[in-house]
């Protein structure tokens, strides 16, 4: 098991960016894959991006390909989400989640831990 808090949440203009960083806790860090999911208000929870315990591997949902990009430092025990030309429909509560296996996943089920989450708001 391992506990995720994550940060960088914030209201941000339209085609502006932020950067979500997400700690764990624990010392295996390196051996999970992570994965950011994020909610809107009245709508099911969707994945945006993961990436394996190396960092060689990442996989993006098609709405944030090309915009949002996921990083992982091990020895920092951190996961990173920068997020740039944000648009509106990115509003959302962003959550971290961690898997272990090998691969990356893209499905909630394939967690089974997962943080508090951070909102972000983007206005028009």
């Amino acid at each position: 098991q391992v506990q995720l808090v994550e940060s960088g949440g914030g209201l941000v203009q339209a085609g502006g960016s932020l950067r979500l960083s997400c700690v764990a806790s624990g010392r295996t860090f390196s051996s999970y894959t992570m994965g950011w999911f994020r909610q809107a208000p009245g709508k099911e929870r969707e994945f945006v991006a993961a990436i394996n315990w190396s960092g060689a591997s990442t996989y993006y949902a098609d709405s944030v390909k090309g915009r949002f990009t996921i990083s992982r430092y091990n020895a920092k025990n951190t996961v990173y989400l920068q997020m740039n030309s944000l648009k509106p429909e990115d509003t959302a509560v962003y959550s971290c989640a961690a898997a272990q296996g090998p691969g990356v996943f893209h499905t909630t089920r394939s967690y089974d831990n997962w943080g508090q989450g951070t909102q972000v708001t983007v206005s028009s």
